[in-house]
């Protein structure tokens, strides 16, 4: 499906819409301001004729008026109006085909490690041509110059809605969106926040207002397929993913299941792809491949379904939270590109509320995780690991768009914090988004870096499973071994002036959080640590059953520890105690499968920067003070 601008067909819902929405062009301006993005858009908009709140309403759904220091979306597209320019951005591919993870990490199947063809971008990601031949002027000022982009943005829109009365059709087109339930999904969301009305500091300091406009009306969003599983205010298609049998008594891309009946559903997996939707839903279609519940369109926030949510995909690299799991690949590249797009954010979250409410799911970032939270299975898989969403991903935005806003909830001194951090200020420095090395261009991000002295200067923790000879983590931004994440719970291990501890793989992580910016806010819940006479006990990276558990047919799954130490002393944030599963899934014929569910209990903790389990037996459960 390339990503083609073309107008969108009106149906007699839609046109009382547009109506109201022509009005728009006529409501008085806002008032002045004295920042100087409010006063661009004000200017482009009275220079193309385009109402202020319709420019403001669909550069908010791109990039929340961000500037975001010149540097690419996802999607290759540049400034608050997110003018494409793949050409200027670049290409990469699938990130399956990278490091040694076997999506579907079971030991009980020989490893998975496929390989996608080269991507192939859609036509639809240059839309920055158009705008600088409107403009006459070249492409790289509208990349780097926010000015100069807006005025861009608004001769587009100004373009698509010539010879028309109303500005709807004109949005829609903006998406370029090839699929009409796609573009009216994002003009639709254009509209709502014109109605609601918006407020904001940008990434750059920016002070930005869209005033509400209550007297808007939304058409009701036609019904998605019956065959997909989403809510009504998200634009979702089906393209499945085969289950087919192969060669060689293989098959793929997935397994049949009845889940929540046969398992628990205990997380939704947040990926991001490495690739572009096109070749991204031709691997999803591919019966050698591997597989994930759903695909999310960057441009547009378009939804696809691949596997159904009762049976279990093939995409986190450990068998045990692939069981118990939901998968979200969203379009886009964790460090090629540096921003995901509003109408992406505004899609996932709705998907993700909607999934969590059916499958009582609890919307925090114990539940609704990464893929680079997800553990390793066994000390030889913890290095291949995966690493999207990456640390650009806003984790915090994320969470107010779920309605479960992160951090702040208990009492000054906790000896429980949640990392939280403004995301804008929050710019570490990390390496190796352009090369091995090279310093990523500086910008917000979710991530926490932590050292093992309360200095700057002072190293990084040591991640024995990333870097087994035992030297310290790097700034790479695919080393995720000295990092905490947004949302994520800690308990305190020590203060020392502006500097606060965590215990963090067995080790104090120190990170800066002064008084006057706090990237760390006191939390309320439980924390576990040794029982009384254990000097350490092991961690895990799944929760397996007792080797008495397994019916005679199903091999017994090794309860291997992770290469870390959990010592008397130290306590790690809980996220609640979970029954030992495995799910014996190695032949097509579902008569075969089987759901192994033993007496042993384990509790999910936060480790590290990935989850991690530990015995119910081994730990005792305390409440944070």
């Amino acid at each position: 499906m390339p990503m083609s601008s073309r107008s969108v067909p009106r149906t007699a819902a839609v046109a009382a819409v547009v109506a109201i929405a022509a009005g728009l062009a006529a409501a008085p301006a806002q008032a002045a301001t004295t920042e100087q993005r409010q006063r661009d858009f004000a200017a482009a908009a009275s220079e193309f004729g385009v109402p202020q709140n319709v420019l403001l309403g669909v550069s908010y759904l791109e990039s929340r008026w961000d500037f975001n220091g010149g540097t690419p979306s996802t999607s290759a597209g540049y400034g608050p109006m997110h003018l494409t320019d793949l050409r200027e951005a670049g290409a990469a591919t699938s990130h399956h085909d990278e490091g040694t993870e076997d999506p579907r990490g079971d030991d009980a199947r020989p490893a998975l490690h496929p390989k996608a063809g080269p991507a192939t971008p859609p036509q639809g990601l240059q839309t920055i041509d158009e705008a600088a031949q409107l403009l006459k002027t070249d492409t790289k000022t509208l990349r780097t110059d926010p000015t100069q982009n807006i005025r861009g943005g608004a001769a587009l829109l100004a373009k698509y809605h010539a010879g028309q009365t109303d500005w709807y059709d004109a949005v829609a087109r903006y998406s370029g969106s090839a699929g009409t339930t796609a573009a009216r999904t994002f003009a639709d969301e254009v509209f709502d926040t014109i109605k609601t009305g918006v407020a904001r500091t940008t990434d750059d300091g920016q002070q930005v207002s869209l005033a509400a406009t209550p007297a808007v009306t939304v058409p009701q969003r036609p019904g998605n397929p019956a065959n997909v599983e989403c809510p009504r205010t998200v634009a979702c298609e089906s393209v499945p993913a085969p289950y087919q049998e192969l060669p060689n008594d293989d098959y793929g891309n997935h397994d049949l299941a009845n889940r929540p009946v046969s398992q628990k559903i205990d997380h939704i997996v947040i990926h991001d792809t490495e690739g572009y939707w096109d070749n991204v839903l031709d691997l999803a279609q591919d019966p050698t491949y591997v597989s994930w519940h759903y695909t999310i369109r960057s441009n547009d926030g378009l939804i696809a379904q691949h596997v159904p949510t009762k049976d279990v995909a093939w995409h986190a690299g450990n068998w045990y939270v692939n069981a118990k799991s939901i998968g979200i690949e969203h379009e886009g590249f964790a460090a090629k590109g540096t921003w995901y797009t509003e109408a992406m954010y505004r899609s996932s979250a709705k998907l993700v509320g909607y999934l969590a409410r059916k499958y009582g799911i609890p919307l925090d970032r114990a539940h609704i995780i990464g893929h680079d939270n997800v553990p390793g299975t066994v000390p030889s898989t913890i290095a291949g690991m995966h690493w999207d969403p990456g640390p650009y991903w806003d984790w915090s935005h994320y969470f107010d768009l779920l309605g479960a806003p992160l951090g702040g909830f208990g009492l000054p001194g906790s000896s429980l914090v949640t990392i939280d951090p403004d995301f804008a200020k929050n710019q570490p420095v990390f390496t190796g988004c352009d090369g091995p090395g090279t310093a990523c261009a500086p910008r917000g991000s979710e991530a926490v870096v932590l050292h093992s002295q309360p200095s700057e200067t002072s190293p990084l923790l040591v991640d024995i499973g990333l870097h087994p000879n035992g030297s310290p983590s790097t700034t790479d931004v695919s080393d995720v071994g000295s990092r905490a994440a947004t949302g994520q719970q800690y308990a305190v291990a020590g203060v020392s002036g502006d500097w606060t501890a965590i215990w963090y793989l067995g080790q104090k992580g120190w990170f800066h959080n002064p008084r006057n910016a706090r990237v760390a806010k006191p939390a309320i819940g439980l924390v576990v640590t040794p029982k009384p006479g254990l000097a350490t006990v092991p961690v895990y990276g799944r929760a397996y059953p007792e080797p008495e558990a397994y019916p005679a047919n199903v091999t017994v799954q090794t309860i291997t520890p992770l290469p870390y130490t959990l010592s008397a002393g130290q306590k790690y944030s809980s996220a609640g105690t979970v029954g030992s599963e495995y799910y014996s899934a190695t032949t097509f014929d579902v008569a075969d499968h089987v759901v192994v569910k033993g007496k042993l209990k384990y509790v999910q903790i936060q480790f590290g920067h990935r989850i991690a389990f530990v015995k119910a037996d081994d730990v005792r459960i305390l409440p944070a003070f």
